[in-house]
């Protein structure tokens, strides 16, 4: 069964990621969100982390090792980095996306290699390259072909939104997950992941997208090129997963993103009970819901919300840690922790008035980093569809 009571592993390493958040991330949060230096990697923060940080946040390295609750140890880093700058976070050293495609797809020696990554002296990332102009969120149409040609696999295609492209590709000696069709007429069955080292020739950073939010976080068009790679590098060999491979990435991509909308709207509920406080002002729990006031009211809505989304977080992890199916979970806390995140986040610049609408605070920046949380690793009505598949029965065919 599950329990709701944090280990003391669990807490001591929320205490040391607070005391992160704290002191080396929330007071540089601005400054990297500024337009001018969008894109500009915090290397101070990448270098403590690859060279101090990570020796006891090992559960956000390939390979750790924490006994039935690894995932959920991750999902606690996740929130608290977060809660201190989502973007930051989206700039740690660590396998990430990339990382979990080779973890659930590749061979022992793929995944040895991910880890010999992780044990250099220099900061690591790695991407993955999904979506396409033309299909979106449809990731079982995409084009970018794969052609088998001697010893090699010969890759042409673009791929738009590759989150961490130029960290993995240019700024490290990191790796890209890309996937690509072997067999334009077989559909989802010919859908292959294929590894790409960085500097390989053929691979193209096109464009860095100036976004909304998280500007720490580099997002490229990666343009494919004749991009030749050994017949080994395509994740599980020659296994015939394909589009399951790519969907089982997303089980546990999806809660990893909700526990950083719950981070951010945590953050933003954090702050605004501060500033209550420092006015005299007090939420009066326990009182019944037609004595308290609007914003009294506001606040425990918030705050119910936010735990809401929190224990989907947990069962989805859970799940992964016992080694069970947590495809529809993953999508229920994706949905949840995405929509909090929104609604929070806006919620807070509502109630601060001009203040929360300026650049004084970050409350705006929350609220534009927010909105991500509920668009990548499948948007909010893809997550729909997932789910009401799983409970109604229905296939791909009949419910999309």
């Amino acid at each position: 069964m599950i329990s709701f009571e944090n280990s003391k592993l669990i807490q001591e390493q929320q205490q040391y990621a607070e005391s992160i958040a704290r002191e080396k991330i929330r007071p540089n949060a601005r400054y990297y969100d500024d337009y001018e230096h969008e894109h500009e990697l915090p290397w101070d923060f990448a270098r403590f982390i690859w060279d101090t940080a990570r020796k006891k946040l090992d559960s956000l390295m390939p390979g750790s090792v924490v006994p039935d609750e690894s995932f959920m140890l991750q999902m606690h880093t996740t929130e608290m980095i977060s809660w201190g700058d989502f973007g930051f976070f989206m700039c740690l050293p660590w396998p990430a996306l990339g990382g979990n495609a080779i973890n659930t797809a590749g061979t022992e020696e793929q995944k040895a290699r991910l880890r010999d990554r992780f044990q250099g002296d220099k900061p690591t990332w790695t991407c993955m390259a999904l979506t396409e102009a033309h299909c979106g969120s449809d990731s079982s149409s995409i084009r970018t072909r794969a052609v088998k040609d001697g010893d090699s696999w010969v890759l042409n295609g673009e791929k738009l939104f590759v989150t961490s492209a130029k960290k993995a590709m240019i700024e490290s000696d990191g790796v890209m997950v890309v996937w690509a069709t072997i067999d334009p007429s077989a559909g989802r069955s010919a859908i292959r992941p294929f590894l790409i080292e960085s500097k390989t020739p053929g691979v193209t950073i096109a464009k860095l997208e100036n976004k909304l939010g998280l500007r720490a976080s580099d997002t490229a068009v990666v343009l494919l090129e004749d991009c030749r790679v050994p017949l080994d590098n395509m994740l599980g060999s020659h296994m015939t997963k394909g589009f399951k491979g790519a969907m089982a990435t997303f089980d546990t991509a999806r809660p990893a993103a909700a526990a950083s909308g719950v981070g951010v709207a945590r953050a933003t509920l954090d702050f605004l009970k501060e500033q209550l406080a420092l006015n005299g002002i007090t939420i009066r729990y326990g009182v019944p819901r037609n004595l308290l006031s609007s914003l009294e009211r506001d606040i425990v809505d918030m705050e119910a919300q936010l735990r809401a989304a929190w224990l989907l977080v947990v069962k989805a992890a859970w799940l992964v840690d016992q080694c069970k199916p947590n495809t529809l979970e993953s999508s229920m806390s994706k949905i949840k922790g995405g929509e909090v995140a929104t609604k929070i986040t806006q919620k807070g610049v509502e109630l601060m008035g001009a203040m929360g609408y300026s650049r004084r605070l970050l409350l705006e920046k929350w609220m534009r980093d927010a909105k991500v949380s509920d668009l990548f690793e499948g948007t909010g009505q893809i997550n729909r569809l997932v789910i009401a598949r799983r409970i109604l029965g229905y296939s791909n065919k009949e419910l999309k």
